[in-house]
């Protein structure tokens, strides 16, 4: 549009002047342009867009290989125009491009692609890890390498894949025991549980103190069993029956709807235990069980076994008002539920807790307490001499390890497994293999602990690694004689008692 106003009006003034300053007149017009005819084609020069190659971007450089050169997108330009007669705008589309394949089978010219950036391959060898980026050449841009330099870093590779062979090697080997050692307990705990359910159990009285059994229950018992072996062998000298259980988690029941209300009265009093401590007693107790074993979130609220520790230890605060709850009650009832039934749990939970060294510490009395440290240091000093007396140089007394030990049996500081293979021998020896297997915790360490003052020590006793193995602890609890002068812990405990006594009285 714009090119043909032009042109016209081009046209008009032309023929307007030849007209009027050549002939005079418009009627010789048609005798110029028989004499002189005008050419209006080539008149403007037309523009025309100058065909360019494809221009080819120079790969780059990555960890392995080169990038691949990314392709240039062609874009359909558009020429806007402004007519000067209208004011209207009006957009001309120009063809695409041509491609260098078009270009050069029209014009019979080659384009020449851009250099790309070479750099020096070694082709025998194609790296597959950055351990091998030692072995490639370096860029062109970079010196080259020397013989020496190159003969230097093969061999250094060659080292580092030997190692990392040996390294495999080790640990295929590694994990080859331990399956090995797996399969071998397991194919023990199969035959075991045979001789445990054919032979002892239906025999119990008769075989329970047989040395061929003490030595297998020494070795650990069967999962399958163990529940009904720690049952028998706690024993129930309280009599209690699962009927009495349920009586005793109805009242609990009853008392959480009545500290859930506003207030509880004054008549709801027994036993002379306040309303405020049974209060405190059940509100510890739902503290406490969120912290039970906390990595296998069965215990914690919406867990499958919430609900059943809340009410066994409910129905014990019921039972027993004197002693109440108290702090690490929950360890020692989540382990009688994983191995028991609601009620047989309860039970056996009861009888435990009514053992001498069991109510002397779950009732915090601080005299008999004291007698147990006394004994414990008798025999601590008699196998691990200069263990005792590097803590005695910190004033290291036992109660700082020992309660947490004692309080849960165990099952808070080691790992559930070998925390059950404790149980299995506390249940056939008592109250004295507990003092036995810290006298084992410190032998195993004592190297260790030789080495640390006292705020390590205290640190370390309070948690232990959670790399202790069974094999390792139960060697040095075998290393560990329960026996001072020819006294065994009960003759040795007793006389402590018996001084004490005399002492305070």
């Amino acid at each position: 549009a714009f090119f043909s106003s032009r042109i016209n009006r081009f046209k008009f003034e032309q023929s307007s002047a030849i007209s009027t300053n050549c002939f005079g007149s418009r009627a010789d017009m048609s005798q110029i342009k028989k004499q002189q005819p005008f050419s209006y084609r080539n008149f403007f020069t037309k523009r025309t867009k100058e065909l360019k190659p494809a221009v080819h971007s120079a790969p780059g450089w990555k960890l392995f290989g080169k990038v691949p050169p990314k392709e240039n997108l062609q874009k359909d330009s558009k020429i806007i125009q402004q007519d000067e007669s209208s004011g209207s705008v009006a957009s001309v589309s120009t063809p695409n491009l041509l491609s260098t394949g078009e270009y050069e089978a029209r014009t019979g010219k080659m384009c020449k692609p851009a250099p790309h950036t070479m750099r020096r391959r070694n082709f025998e060898f194609e790296p597959l890890s950055t351990t091998a980026l030692i072995l490639e050449d370096r860029p062109s841009n970079l010196p080259a390498k020397s013989v020496e330099e190159a003969l230097r870093h093969r061999q250094e590779y060659d080292e580092m894949v030997a190692e990392a062979k040996k390294r495999e090697i080790k640990e295929a080997h590694r994990r080859k025991k331990i399956m090995k050692e797996r399969f071998r307990q397991e194919e023990n705990i199969a035959s075991a549980m045979v001789i445990w359910v054919n032979e002892i159990l239906p025999n119990w009285e008769s075989m329970r103190s047989t040395r061929r059994v003490r030595e297998l229950w020494w070795q650990g018992l069967p999962p399958s069993v163990r529940g009904k072996v720690w049952s028998l062998a706690v024993g129930n000298e309280l009599n209690i029956t699962p009927e009495l259980y349920e009586i005793f988690l109805s009242r609990a029941k009853e008392r959480w709807k009545t500290f859930e209300g506003t207030a509880a009265e004054n008549d709801t009093e027994d036993a002379g235990v306040s309303v405020a401590d049974r209060e405190a007693s059940l509100e510890l107790i739902k503290l406490d069980i969120s912290r039970t074993f906390p990595s296998l979130y069965i215990f914690q609220k919406g867990g499958p076994y919430h609900d059943l520790l809340h009410s066994v230890l409910g129905a014990y605060t019921c039972y027993r008002p004197d002693v109440g709850y108290v702090q690490g009650m929950s360890f020692i009832a989540a382990v009688l539920i994983l191995n028991l039934e609601e009620a047989d749990a309860f039970i056996a939970f009861a009888n435990l807790l009514n053992k001498p060294c069991q109510l002397a510490f779950f009732r915090v009395d601080h005299s008999m307490m004291l007698k147990y440290f006394a004994a414990f240091e008798v025999f601590f000093e008699e196998n691990l001499p200069k263990l005792f007396h590097h803590f005695k140089s910190y004033n290291l007394t036992p109660d700082i390890y020992l309660i947490d030990w004692i309080f849960t049996l165990y099952s808070k500081s080691l790992p559930l497994d070998l925390a059950c293979r404790v149980w299995d021998v506390f249940c056939r020896d008592g109250e004295e293999f507990l003092f036995r297997t810290a006298l084992g915790i410190l032998r195993l360490y004592e190297d260790i602990l030789l080495q640390m003052d006292f705020i390590h020590i205290a640190q370390f006793l309070t948690k232990l690694p959670e790399d202790i193995t069974p094999e390792k602890l139960f060697t040095c609890i075998t290393s560990i004689q329960m026996q001072n002068s020819n006294k065994k812990w009960a003759q040795v405990s007793f006389s402590i008692f018996d001084c004490m006594h005399l002492i305070l009285s």
